[in-house]
């Protein structure tokens, strides 16, 4: 059986192939696939240049937001870049600090800690900063919903800035200045940045201003770190920043980028995006889940090899314990689902779950039963969840509706958080159950499988994989080109790994031979029967040094 609903994307019309003659027709149908329809969107798709990028003044609030930094910049104030404890966040207190000490400012960062403080704004942190001597605090990447928070400190004489890039609700924090794609009176013509593509345009801004926007290229590289973490689409002004950030990270990486990408043992020079997926940014986020995200940010901005490696190395053993953690965690929440049964929106709780995992475990566990599913740090007085959804199911239009119940919310669609009193969190359940029933009865929950083509193994050979390249970046809205290959001859099946959970195949059509690899399907070895209908990417195996193509198997089902 076909393990994912496949969903063959339709052909390009006559018409269109026609227009872009000039490329191979297998780009032209990808290029059409990520909705490049118009001459000007592919050749700058293509170019990923600065023509897909707007002026940063075009973003709500920018020009207020420049007066009051100007202002607290010619005083000599006392500023705060006040960030979040993931990548994003890290990356954009990064950024703004360096950009505001490029312009003279007494910037320093504020991270709160995930574990003791939470999320977010926060009151007490704000009043402490205040009583330092702290007069402007600039967001990135959250304050978006802090309405109570903010308007405390305004009646305190503490101005802040906040740029954000999540869900606004509908009332928006009293701040000098509310910089957010997504509000509705934005003009920017781009909704999908980042937190830290959010404090680049307002250091762009300040640059701009006074005549220094050549200095905003040093600062590129940060912003692909944040944006490939953060998960927003590749697309648009995105697939640029992060193109270019990558082009910084392999021809002159900062000292921190550096040293974590040799203790991980990535190539120097062919860091891609997945690179930043897998395995630079679980490194940076594993300092905010078991520790403090100041040492990830420290990491970024030390001019010290000698500290650079020491971080690099520690970062690399926090990532270690945090694994270990994640799969103790997962086991436990994992036993409790299943002793309910598959309930239309999965819930785990416990007293010993640490709050810097249950994300990743959540998210785990959506993957794997396709249902939004909810795992919650459970205390005394207050519990803490974080959710990860599936396309069908809007998790934070769901939190919305049951916000009589919760001290705090915020997020995406698909990823939010929460705080509630712990008398709450059975109203809640009960609540969001009902929901998730409803909206998802007589839902098919299988992924969807998005396929770009189908094609023949022939057709994929010579230069294909190369002309592929002129689309990365690739990630999510850019995902890596899906095929679809029907009755293929299975010439070899054999698990793989030291438990078996891969299968490793030999694939043969019309006299062209491929190997390929199922990550994580060696349970599904009895299903293989000769001929098959796979569908799969393209990718490089680099075991043991050698640069190889090979068939990344996505799906396959016995043809028909």
């Amino acid at each position: 059986m076909r393990h994912c609903r496949w969903h063959i994307l339709p052909p390009a019309p006559a018409k269109y192939l026609a227009e872009v003659s000039n490329l191979p027709p297998l780009i032209a149908q990808l290029l059409y696939n990520r909705g490049l329809t118009e001459l000007s969107q592919r050749e700058s798709f293509l170019a990923a240049d600065s023509r897909l990028s707007a002026s940063p003044f075009r973003l709500p609030n920018m020009h207020q937001a420049v007066a009051r930094i100007y202002r607290a910049l010619l005083s000599g104030e006392n500023i705060t870049v006040y960030g979040d404890f993931d990548v994003d966040g890290i990356t954009s207190t990064a950024l703004l600090v360096k950009g505001l000490s490029a312009l003279g400012g007494r910037a320093v960062p504020y991270i709160p800690h995930r574990l003791t403080e939470g999320y977010g704004l926060k009151t007490a942190a704000l009043e402490s900063l205040h009583q330092q001597g702290v007069s402007l605090v600039i967001t990135v990447d959250c304050g978006i919903t802090a309405l109570a928070e903010v308007k405390r400190a305004r009646r305190k004489g503490l101005d802040i800035v906040i740029t954000d890039h999540h869900t606004p609700l509908e009332e928006v924090p009293p701040a000098v200045a509310v910089i957010n794609p997504k509000l509705p009176d934005s003009d920017y013509p781009f909704t999908e940045l980042a937190g830290v593509g959010v404090a680049l345009k307002l250091v762009e801004a300040l640059f701009l201003s006074l005549g220094r926007e050549e200095k905003l290229v040093e600062l590129i590289d940060l912003v692909a770190l944040g944006t490939v973490a953060d998960l927003v689409p590749l697309l648009g002004e995105n697939h640029y920043l992060v193109k270019r950030g990558l082009e910084l990270i392999n021809a002159s990486p900062r000292l921190g980028i550096r040293e974590m990408i040799t203790q991980a043992g990535l190539n120097m020079g062919s860091v891609d995006a997945g690179s930043i997926s897998w395995v630079l940014a679980p490194r940076l986020n594993a300092a905010g889940r078991l520790a403090h995200a100041m040492t990830s940010y420290k990491l970024l901005m030390t001019d010290s090899l000698e500290e650079a490696q020491q971080l690099a190395i520690w970062l690399g053993q926090k990532n270690t314990e945090r694994q270990n953690l994640t799969t103790k965690v997962l086991a436990q929440a994992r036993e409790q689902i299943l002793a309910c049964g598959i309930l239309p929106l999965l819930i785990a709780s416990g007293r010993e779950f640490p709050l810097g995992v249950v994300g990743l475990v959540a998210g785990r566990l959506a993957d794997e039963f396709y249902r939004p599913t909810i795992v919650v740090r459970t205390g005394e007085q207050v519990s803490s969840g974080s959710c990860r959804s599936i396309p069908e199911f809007n998790i934070i239009h769901a939190l919305s509706q049951c916000r009589n119940l919760l001290s705090y919310f915020g997020g995406h669609s698909q990823a939010a958080g929460f705080t509630l009193p712990t008398r709450n969190l059975p109203h809640l359940e009960q609540r969001l159950l009902q929901m998730a029933a409803s909206e998802l009865d007589g839902v098919d929950l299988r992924p969807q499988l998005d396929i770009d083509t189908e094609v023949s193994l022939a057709d994929i050979s010579g230069d294909t994989f190369q002309a592929m390249g002129k689309l990365a970046p690739f990630g999510n809205g850019n995902p890596l080109p899906a095929f679809l290959s029907r009755r293929v001859e299975v010439v070899d099946c054999r698990t793989m790994g030291s438990n078996g959970h891969h299968l490793r195949l030999k694939l043969k059509q019309g006299g062209v031979v491929w190997d390929g690899v199922a990550f994580r399907a060696g349970g599904y070895l009895a299903e293989i029967a000769s001929p098959l209908d796979v569908v799969y990417n393209l990718e490089i195996d680099r075991w043991g040094g050698e640069g190889k193509l090979r068939l990344n198997i996505l799906d396959f089902t016995p043809s028909s």
